[in-house]
């Protein structure tokens, strides 16, 4: 058998949706990837949000590769960004998927085979029996961040649903909108205040500073 029969025979043998998808796709090597990724044990360590949208990269770049496409370096990383990013916004993000479609891109169906966190957390411990000794500190901020940016996203979906049913019934007058959700923590040793990305990013307010 050669290493590409090989890779899809494992792949399908799991059975789950990343093992679904890397034989769809012929996503060659992809197992070796994630697992090699996720276990370093260096700076460079892939959380398994890193290896979702690495996954759902490799699958964009397969569509477009089948739709005959042309593209540069990077390129794909940014279309994927204007697809999922929550910085873009819905109408950047609608006119990326009609001129995918234009090009012959069957978008639902690609977005539909992207895979969560929790897919590839799974396929990892369950399908390819891989482990980490316990989980770092950085996976703890990333499960916080997608826990939290869910929630955000969850309560930005249902104001721009509120508004436009208002809208729909002329019961609210406004014109194109979009909706912005920030969560904001408010230290009261230090008195600063900071978005929860921030605070999570840096790992501290200046009450740190202080103490140093």
């Amino acid at each position: 058998m050669t290493e590409r029969t090989l890779d899809a025979a494992a792949s399908s043998a799991c059975g789950c949706k990343v093992g679904r998808i890397s034989e769809q796709y012929d996503l060659i090597g992809l197992d070796e990837e994630l697992v090699s990724y996720w276990t370093d044990r260096t700076d460079d360590r892939y959380s398994t949000r890193d290896l979702a949208e690495h996954v759902n990269q490799r699958v964009l770049e397969a569509a477009l590769d089948d739709a005959g496409l042309q593209y540069k370096d990077g390129e794909v990383e940014n279309t994927y960004r204007l697809l999922t990013g929550d910085d873009v916004s819905s109408g950047t993000r609608v006119q990326t998927r009609k001129e995918l479609e234009r090009d012959a891109v069957p978008v639902e169906d690609v977005e539909s085979d992207f895979v969560s966190h929790q897919t590839v957390y799974n396929h990892l411990t369950g399908c390819l029996e891989a482990s980490l000794e316990s989980p770092s500190d950085e996976e703890r901020l990333e499960r916080s961040r997608d826990k939290l940016g869910a929630l955000r996203n969850r309560t930005a979906a249902v104001t721009e649903d509120t508004v436009a049913q208002l809208e729909r019934s002329d019961v609210l007058d406004i014109g194109e909108f979009n909706v912005l959700v920030t969560v904001t923590v408010t230290c009261e040793d230090c008195k600063q205040q900071y978005t929860i990305r921030d605070l999570l990013d840096q790992g501290s307010c200046r009450c740190a500073e202080s103490d140093a």
